[in-house]
């Protein structure tokens, strides 16, 4: 098959997506070029409407519109108060944790880890969950965060930055298998990993 530059490109973004190659691409390409009308047009402008309308929620992480205020009951505009924050590393984590209707209470998205070489603790939204922890008298903060060792040095250095607030830490059971991610964790371990969540104030200097 001969590709014109308009495909090419496109194979190349699509194989950026999670789980995708270059075959995969091609053939996702393929059926959207067969199916013009009923996926190319939609999903075009749902893709546009998503650029120009969606954007995280400067304070808590969370996916909101652009013209407003964060009304996910989790930050800004809230209908129920929750004593309770949950701190994952991205969306997907937090998806997983809601499907599993274990947690009650805040998500805090942190946008990733710290990596271990760079440690880039400035791209993450740190600063703004102790603001939310004072703020809004959180009495515990859940490190939901993964079992690698970008997801542990992360958790480190958030409890680091709590030390000095009342607030109760814990963590995620170490049940969790080593090196796993929470979006891949089935609920059956999330609920396990939330009700044996260890309290980390006790290791606390």
């Amino acid at each position: 098959m001969q590709n014109t530059n308009e495909i090419d490109d496109l194979i190349r973004l699509i194989s950026k997506l999670p789980g995708l190659g270059q075959k995969s691409a091609k053939r996702i390409v393929l059926k959207l070029i067969n199916n013009r009308e009923e996926l190319i047009k939609p999903m075009a402008k749902s893709l546009a409407d998503v650029y120009k309308n969606i954007s995280r929620c400067k304070i808590c992480g969370i996916l909101k519109q652009h013209t407003i205020e964060c009304n996910y009951n989790n930050c800004k505009v809230v209908e129920k108060k929750y004593d309770k924050i949950c701190v994952v590393e991205n969306l997907a984590d937090q998806w997983s944790i809601e499907s599993s209707n274990i947690f009650k209470g805040y998500y805090h998205i942190l946008g990733g880890t710290i990596s271990s070489a760079s440690q880039r603790k400035e791209d993450l939204l740190i600063d703004s969950l102790v603001e939310r922890v004072n703020k809004d008298k959180i009495e515990e903060v859940i490190l939901a965060t993964s079992a690698t060792v970008e997801g542990q040095t992360t958790a480190y250095y958030i409890q680091d930055s709590l030390k000095n607030t009342n607030t109760r830490i814990t963590k995620l059971a170490q049940g969790l298998p080593i090196g796993g991610e929470i979006e891949s964790l089935d609920d059956g371990t999330l609920i396990s990993a939330f009700k044996n969540r260890s309290d980390l104030n006790s290791n606390s200097d």
